[in-house]
């Protein structure tokens, strides 16, 4: 299950998604989160379906990665599609107990369901298709006009870009440490619900005490290599939008603008 959680891994790659700008990346994504939010119909998510399908043939990652970046949030995926499918007023269908299935309610499940899965796939091919450094980069220069305001803007970027590389460090730790237990003779999978939490603690201190020790090793490497900020840093690779990042940011504001029209008609 572990293994399934893909957020924070980069796929290298020499692709046209892979070459954009990060800012472009970034950019785009919020545009799509705003598409997602405003979409109302199913032509509307049809149109971000299809973007997101052209998105993923472009970059060369892979659907079954996509898929798989799913598992571990289906729970909450099925909690979602059950609240509403159970507890939204409207036309019933079918009525048991305290338990109501409504016209309605399948409508909104459907499209939550579609919006959570769009959303993450959607976030997740932007950290897969671009490095961290360039993404800390990208979030520097985009929040760059908030160092006006006394904002440590670089600090930010950097912790942002830290923690999501240390994401994929620390699931394969945890994997290890569980793995180390079982052979020990701990049981993760039999029992119920609680009792398998319960079983989980014993995998939290060895956790933290190497995310503790990795934290530590990170900044004596940072301190060693004399980094004190981003105060008169200079960068080796300079971002520069070409003529592909403001083709992609076109095509994007035009596809949410879509969207948002879409919606606005009930469509």
């Amino acid at each position: 299950m572990l293994k399934d959680i893909t957020l924070g891994q980069y796929f290298p790659g020499n692709t046209l998604a892979h070459r954009l700008d990060p800012r472009t990346k970034i950019l785009l994504v919020i545009l799509y989160i705003v598409g997602l939010f405003s979409a109302a119909g199913l032509f509307s998510y049809g149109v971000l379906i299809l973007m997101l399908i052209a998105a993923v043939r472009i970059s060369k990652v892979g659907a079954r990665a996509l898929f798989r970046g799913l598992k571990p949030v289906l729970i909450i995926i099925l909690f979602t599609a059950v609240l509403n499918l159970f507890f939204t007023p409207g036309d019933s269908i079918t009525e048991w107990w305290i338990f109501r299935i409504t016209i309605q309610g399948v409508r909104l499940a459907v499209f939550m369901v579609l919006r959570i899965m769009l959303l993450i796939m959607g976030t997740f091919l932007l950290t897969y298709t671009t490095s961290p450094i360039t993404l800390t980069d990208g979030l520097e220069r985009l929040l760059n006009p908030l160092k006006k305001i006394h904002i440590p803007v670089h600090e930010l970027a950097m912790m942002m870009s830290i923690a999501l590389r240390f994401i994929p460090t620390l699931i394969e730790e945890t994997d290890k440490i569980m793995s180390a237990q079982k052979a020990r003779g701990a049981d993760f999978e039999s029992g119920n619900l609680l009792q398998r939490a319960r079983a989980l603690l014993p995998v939290l201190v060895p956790l933290f005490i190497s995310a503790f020790r990795r934290a530590d090793e990170l900044a004596v490497a940072m301190e060693c290599r004399c980094y004190h900020g981003g105060e008169g840093r200079t960068k080796l690779h300079v971002l520069h939008f070409e003529a592909r990042d403001y083709a992609g940011f076109t095509v994007g504001a035009c596809v949410t603008a879509g969207v948002m029209a879409l919606a606005h008609f009930g469509l």
